[in-house]
């Protein structure tokens, strides 16, 4: 059997910091399936949208706040394919046109570009390809309605014949909707060629909106209201209606199958809910000096030296003084209340003794939504707490480059989400892979990849199952983690830099034997693009009887025997 050609549908896309098409995690991982796709020469390409103005752009004000600035974006290396389509949104003739990442750019697969920003439009439909995940609801729906039907309809206007959309996340779910259009309203038709990952338990990340409004934004593709209503409801919601519209979808680790099996197990018509553990494109962010550190000696020698290099960044952005010789902790990733950048600082005499006494250095780097009120407060305490504490940095700009220049000179890569709102989570694979020990919360990928004492440290206790207010959760994961600090890594960190350096090449050992996106890449295509086992892909009458083995599937091991 042939591999069926997999159009791969997602908003963002990070492929490399001189293309910024990306906000955060999402983008990340949707550039380490691009990448893996074109390393192994799998038949994909990519859709997303081309942000004139990007995400935003971080900085510090003049007043010692952080700011959100929108910096134009020029880029003098996309092709231009000379193709467009018209989509009608909220009552206008939108002109999507499609610019072209070439393959050996950055070694990623083909990827198309969609934009709106073009002379022929109104300012307003101008607006739509403007901003990644603009506040707006409206520019935010027409955003979605780009991405999924003019996306399907510019890969069919040049002609790739498409066995397979995948949708990343329900922001393309359009693109199903101008299938079943073109379908002419036949389910079963839409299904066989549609699959979905779902990312987030996190309400923010489920997204719902009132189906005229969708209706209005040529959503659902010249759909009848009645349709769209059986699939995702009045009050419509996007990922229920994926849900309906895929054959097959998947969660982004063993423990968010879980999760998200649980959660939308009252959701009568959906397809199966797979899990497939997100990974990372090793060949993008794994340091040569970290692959080619034979000896413990070798592997500590490069860390030291990455140390230098990043805190020569330090110095020169925060106006911090780092010592390479000192354990440093960072905590980057997005600024989200549920991942809690604050828990390490709950407890200020405790951490303000460790920082004191050199004991540790913290690193704070990440955005958060520009609508989000209560992220931009938190990284703004944070940045004013860090000028009168000593070894604590706060960095804004986290994107690609700065990321990996952390994840590098970091010795504890700290996770701290609230369990289970964290679905995979992909930086602390990276950090992996450059010899930055995981330090995390028991959630996500963490589950499976991340052994307490054999290749970095997990925050667990008896209790982690227990039902119990947030706040009680707040400072027992808090306790956990800095006993473990105090009484186990600054101790091994300082007195046994042999255990440390054995430490190191595990996690580096376990990123590339596991999470690494080229086998992601490769168990996409065996689980979701061309399923080995076709009757789990299929439904009714399209279902063959295969004969396997009565042994439980994977998932359903992992259901029976991790909480």
């Amino acid at each position: 059997m042939s591999l069926p050609n997999v159009a791969y549908f997602s908003m963002e896309i990070a492929m490399d910091q001189s293309l910024k098409t990306y906000s955060g995690g999402l983008g990340f991982l949707a550039g380490s399936h691009m990448l893996s796709a074109g390393y192994l020469g799998m038949p994909m390409v990519g859709v997303t949208m081309l942000w004139s103005y990007g995400y935003y752009d971080q900085r510090i004000g003049h007043d010692g706040k952080v700011e959100v600035a929108y910096i134009r974006k020029y880029y003098d290396f996309l092709k231009d394919l000379n193709v467009s389509t018209t989509v009608d949104i909220f009552g206008e003739k939108v002109k999507v046109k499609a610019y072209y990442v070439a393959p050996e750019l950055f070694g990623a697969c083909p990827v198309y570009l969609l934009t709106t920003d073009i002379e022929e439009n109104s300012e307003w439909a101008r607006s739509i390809s403007h901003k990644l995940y603009d506040g707006n609801e409206k520019i935010r729906i027409a955003q979605e309605t780009v991405l999924g039907v003019a996306g399907v309809r510019i890969l069919q206007q040049i002609g790739y014949k498409f066995d397979v959309i995948h949708m990343n996340e329900g922001h393309a779910l359009p693109a199903a909707f101008e299938l079943l259009r073109q379908n002419n309203g036949d389910l079963k038709a839409v299904k066989r060629q549609t699959v979905f990952t779902t990312h987030t338990p996190v309400a923010a990340g489920n997204e719902v909106h009132w189906v005229d409004t969708l209706m209005d934004g040529g959503f659902f593709a010249g759909c009848s209201r009645e349709t769209a209503v059986e699939l995702g409801g009045e009050n419509f919601s996007l990922t229920v209606a994926a849900l309906r519209m895929s054959r097959i979808a998947n969660a982004v680790s063993q423990l968010h199958g879980l999760v998200a099996n649980k959660m939308w197990e009252w959701v009568d018509g959906r397809c199966p809910i797979r899990a497939i553990t997100n990974a990372v494109n090793l060949h993008y962010w794994q340091d040569k000096r970290i692959k080619n550190a034979q000896t413990p000696e070798a592997l500590l020698e490069a860390k030291r030296e990455m140390k230098v290099e990043l805190f020569d960044y330090v110095a020169s952005v925060a106006g911090k003084r780092f010592n390479p010789d000192v354990l440093t902790i960072t905590w980057a990733r997005r600024f989200a209340d549920y991942k809690r950048a604050w828990l390490i600082l709950l407890d200020e005499e405790r951490i303000t003794k460790l920082l004191n006494e050199d004991k540790i250095q913290i690193i704070f780097a990440g955005k958060f939504h520009p609508d989000d009120v209560i992220g931009k407060e938190t990284f703004n305490k944070i940045l004013n707490r860090s000028h009168s504490m000593k070894n604590v940095a706060v960095l804004p700009g986290y994107e690609l480059q700065l990321s990996g220049m952390l994840k590098r000179g970091s010795d504890i890569w700290l996770n701290t989400p609230l369990r289970p709102f964290e679905a995979s989570g992909t930086s602390g694979m990276s950090a992996n892979a450059n010899g930055a020990l995981h330090f995390s919360t028991y959630d996500g990928w963490t589950v499976e990849g991340t052994f307490d004492g054999l290749n970095g440290y997990t925050i667990e206790y008896p209790e982690i199952d227990d039902e119990m207010p947030w706040e009680e959760r707040h400072w027992k994961d808090h306790e956990c983690m800095m006993d473990k600090f105090e009484n186990v890594i600054i101790p091994t960190y300082y007195e046994n830099k042999a255990e440390w350096a054995k430490l190191m090449q595990q996690a580096v050992r376990t990123s590339e034997a596991y999470f690494n996106s080229d086998r992601m890449v490769v168990e996409y295509y065996n689980r979701l693009y061309k399923p080995i086992a076709h009757n789990d892909a299929c439904s009714g009458e399209e279902k063959k009887e295969i004969k396997i083995s009565t042994t439980p599937t994977f998932d359903a091991w992992i259901y029976s025997n991790i909480k």
